[in-house]
């Protein structure tokens, strides 16, 4: 179909009602009543460009796409399940306001998930896991997955894709963001990962695509896991869940860092409170460090907050140039996100 056609049909599909809605009631809506289409939207396009990436590889599967809550490419289902959030603006609105992150959100992020989530879909299709060299070099995918992991940032034995170093969280991890950056266009990966021992795993995932690509998958089911048609759950609900989960994350106490930064000395008591600074500074901090580690903001929200808390109750003052002082306590908390144990991913609907 082309592009006229996708315009036009997405232009006379009728709003929905709930687009009108307060945040209040859209919270009390069933996601089964969403009534959404990826069709004629961002992620088909999206959609369209994996394709295309993949037939300029000559590789003859496609994975199917269904909506879920979360992204995701569940284990033995050759396909992809795409986030509501992303197929219709006021969903994206109410996503921002309850998470303040949008995962796949523009057209560059959701192209890099699509890659990494089409490698886990390759490996469930074609059996990938069950090779001897798959398992030399990503480790066995029967490897339990963790509830946490502790990434070392300075590793080559891994590519860097997605964000907090997840390649280092799991075999299949590993595997998916290794295919996908073999199959981004244009990337120089051998010159990137040059004398990298990851480069390795990047020449066996070349040699492995010569292999299957013009082959039928093993594993053909077109199976919806956790399908938002049949989901009961409101969007109330889910969020909810979500901020707990987000929420446990956080570290609880930050005395000796914040004590470094900021004032203690009675002589400073003319100087701006550090809880005003940094309140009237969260947001740019929250984004920076944000882009820098790859933690989710709402994340890096409630721990800001207890800091600022925290520097209220010790009153600490922000003594020296403003700007500076942002960029300090910015290399401070991306210092402290980088060795905290990162949160797993699931790779199946909880």
């Amino acid at each position: 179909m082309s592009r006229a056609a996708k315009a036009g049909r997405l232009g006379r599909r009728r709003e929905p009602e709930w687009a009108r809605w307060s945040d209040e009631r859209l919270l009390t809506l069933r996601f089964r009543d969403l009534d959404l289409d990826w069709r004629g939207t961002h992620v088909e396009r999206c959609l369209d460009t994996l394709h295309a990436e993949l037939k300029a590889r000559a590789i003859r599967f496609r994975p199917h796409v269904w909506l879920s809550t979360e992204w995701m490419s569940p284990i033995g289902v050759p396909g992809i399940a795409i986030p509501f959030y992303l197929v219709h603006p006021r969903l994206r609105l109410l996503q921002r306001r309850q998470l303040l992150d949008i995962e796949g959100g523009n057209r560059v992020e959701c192209m890099r998930i699509l890659r990494h989530e089409c490698g886990h879909a390759m490996q469930q299709a074609y059996r990938l896991h069950r090779r001897g060299r798959f398992r030399e070099l990503f480790g066995r995918s029967s490897k339990p997955y963790p509830d946490f992991y502790r990434p070392d940032p300075a590793s080559r034995r891994f590519v860097q894709h997605l964000s907090m170093y997840y390649a280092q969280s799991h075999p299949d991890e590993d595997f998916a963001e290794t295919f996908a950056v073999w199959l981004r266009p244009r990337h120089t990966w051998r010159r990137r990962y040059a004398e990298w021992p990851a480069l390795r795993k990047l020449e066996y995932v070349e040699e492995l695509m010569h292999e299957i690509r013009r082959r039928g998958a093993a594993v053909r089911s077109r199976e919806h896991v956790d399908p938002l048609r049949e989901l009961s759950t409101t969007l109330g609900e889910h969020y909810s869940r979500k901020r707990e989960h987000h929420a446990t994350h956080a570290p609880d106490l930050y005395d000796r860092h914040l004590t470094r930064l900021f004032s203690r000395n009675p002589a400073d008591r003319g100087a701006p409170r550090a809880s005003r600074f940094l309140a009237r500074n969260r947001r740019e901090i929250r984004k920076l460090v944000s882009r820098w580690t790859g933690e989710y903001q709402y994340t890096l929200e409630l721990v800001l907050r207890d800091m600022i808390q925290r520097c209220r109750e010790l009153r600490l003052r922000a003594v020296g140039d403003e700007a500076q002082l942002r960029m300090d306590f910015a290399v401070m908390l991306t210092a402290n996100t980088v060795h905290f144990l990162y949160r797993q991913r699931p790779r199946v609907a909880v």
